[in-house]
């Protein structure tokens, strides 16, 4: 028997009240009855004919010279002691008919998730996969996640999506880097019209495909003609194409995406102008109603799909910019989460959402593993989530990805360091073990900066692990009269490889001149106003004398530097909703 929360169960007779409550009178037969107190009038005569029976004895004794009974053996005096036993009773089963309900209400939520949840089939993993990432003393090491949105129009999905295309396709893809602190992130979206080598796959009757060159990415998700598309050859793809080894994959379709997005109350997203019905739909023909408003809005279900499949009447109508907007919607999304607590009072409803249209990779195919996973992630700071886009550039209708910044990137996810350099591997020396540096004078500014009457302020953070460097750094910077707005310890615990100056709109000059008084230092635009300079190892190194050997290590395993342009592109997760939503 089932019974819908809300809803008063049946007696054991299958009656209810009047007013949908249960009955309190079940039948003597009743398995489990909990015994009530009697009443009524069958009562009031047991009680009537007692009295009668208790007053002739009374009597009797009287005449035999016995007297009348002490107070002492007075039998009514039991009964109220007996009514009390008896609501205690009542109250105990009662309390512990509730926690059996409780403990049965969560158990039945973990059923429905694990009945929800599809997995593909683990034998259709290539076997020839990168290995897995080695993990330091405590265990600790990096994990990535392939994100799939999937455009597959069965079921409910057409009626979100519109139209009745037969198969799937990928909509949108990202993989999800979880740096080993497990206090970083990036989110790098793949564009499903870049050219890419499609591995051998498995089709539906067990065989394998020949490996394809030359294909367009979102085409590996539609081998086979899966009704709900191939998301183990969307995960062979990715492999192939970055040497990442994935952990874990999640495909989710129109119809799951639609109740995520409302299971969390709506997700705050902002457009730079109206959108129309016939931007959605450009077969309409017409300009139709206006569907989302112009700026910042709330939506969920169809308007949040909407948002994030919108490719007409904003830019240049391509799917970079539609990226721009994935981005920016799932950065709102995880803020969303987090500002609601990553629990399983939250977790469980979204996963319940997520869950009735979500294909899942073997590791995740219970409820128990997809809430531990997301329970991992509680520990990231927002502003270090960063999305951003391959390197990429127009091929006629087509997309090829750039190199070799496209290889620097998966070679930086490799090492697991952060865009801008940063190690995150989790295994970072202990900060206090580091000698503290030998007291010297700062090196002479190669000039006054702040001399013509422009002041530059600037903020230091000291990405190294070794105490005392932003102290040292804010000397040089005082020297060439440059105001320090305050000095701190980088956030995240990761040691930076190189010291990176990092600037504000209209602070790139300033910023240039700042990054002199630092050889070797990067200059970049930042997510914030004005100018910061976070040290690195490289700092470190020059101000004890030598390269420590933490640096030296660094500096020997660190890949390549990401290219500015693509470090500047990159949106944080607490960036503004309204800016980097668009593209040309």
């Amino acid at each position: 028997m089932s019974v819908q929360w809300g809803e008063s169960p049946p007696d054991p007779a299958g009656r209810r009240r009047a007013d949908g409550g249960l009955r309190t009178d079940p039948p003597e037969d009743a398995p489990g009855r909990i015994p009530v107190p009697r009443g009524g009038r069958a009562e009031a005569r047991r009680a009537a004919q007692n009295r009668v029976t208790w007053n002739r004895g009374a009597q009797n004794r009287a005449a035999q010279g016995r007297g009348a009974p002490t107070r002492r053996r007075a039998a009514p005096q039991a009964r109220p002691r007996d009514g009390r036993r008896g609501a205690r009773r009542l109250i105990a089963w009662s309390v512990a008919g509730l926690l059996v309900v409780l403990a049965g209400a969560g158990g039945a939520v973990y059923y429905r998730l694990n009945g929800n949840l599809r997995s593909f089939d683990p034998d259709a993993i290539a076997p020839d996969r990168p290995p897995e990432p080695t993990a330091d003393a405590h265990g600790h090491r990096p994990v990535n996640l392939l994100l799939i949105g999937s455009d597959s129009r069965a079921g409910r999905n057409s009626d979100l999506g519109g139209g009745n295309e037969v198969g799937a396709r990928s909509d949108t893809t990202i993989l999800l880097h979880v740096h080993a602190d497990h206090r970083h992130a990036v989110g790098v979206s793949i564009p499903r019209d870049a050219l890419v080598t499609v591995p051998r796959c498995k089709l539906p009757n067990g065989t394998w495909t020949r490996e394809q060159p030359g294909q367009m990415f979102n085409s590996a998700f539609s081998v086979g003609n899966y009704e709900a598309g191939n998301p183990a050859c969307t995960q062979n793809t990715v492999e192939r194409l970055t040497g990442i080894r994935i952990d874990h994959t999640i495909e989710v379709n129109f119809a799951g995406f639609a109740a995520m997005t409302g299971a969390v109350g709506g997700v705050d997203v902002c457009l730079p102008n109206a959108v129309h019905e016939g931007d959605i739909n450009p077969n309409l023909g017409r300009k139709g109603k206006v569907v989302l408003a112009k700026g910042r809005q709330r939506v969920s279900g169809q308007q949040a799909l909407d948002y994030v499949r919108l490719r007409h009447g904003i830019g240049d109508d391509s799917d970079v910019g539609r990226m721009k907007r994935q981005q920016a919607f799932l950065a709102s999304l995880l803020a969303r989460i987090k500002s609601r607590g990553l629990n399983p009072a939250t977790l469980l409803p979204l996963a319940d959402a997520a869950t009735r249209s979500m294909t899942v990779d073997p590791g995740l195919d219970s409820a128990a593993k997809l809430v531990d996973f997301a329970l991992t992630l509680k520990d990231i700071d927002l502003h270090e989530v960063k999305f951003l886009t391959t390197p990429w550039r127009y091929n006629g209708a087509r997309i090829d990805l750039v190199h070799p910044a496209v290889d620097t990137l998966w070679r930086t996810l490799q090492a697991d360091r952060t865009i801008d350099g940063q190690d995150a591997t989790g295994h970072q020396p202990d900060a206090a073990a580091a000698p503290p540096p030998p007291p010297a004078s700062p090196p002479s500014p190669p000039a006054t900066l702040g001399a013509d009457g422009a002041p530059i302020r600037v903020t230091v953070h000291n990405g190294t692990g070794t105490p005392g460097l932003a102290a040292r750094a804010a000397e040089t910077l005082r020297a060439a009269r440059v105001t320090v707005s305050a000095t701190a310890t980088a956030r995240g615990g990761a040691r930076a490889a190189t010291t990176t100056v990092e600037y504000g709109a209209g602070q790139r000059t300033n910023a240039q001149k700042v990054a002199a008084l630092f050889p070797g230092a990067a200059v970049a635009p930042g997510p914030r106003a004005g100018i910061s300079v976070r040290l690195g190892l490289d700092y470190a190194g020059a101000a004890l004398g030598a390269p420590s050997p933490a640096a030296a290590a660094a500096a020997a395993s660190a890949p390549a530097r990401l290219p500015a342009e693509v470090v500047g592109g990159a949106r944080s997760a607490d960036d503004d909703i309204c800016s980097n939503v668009s593209y040309g």
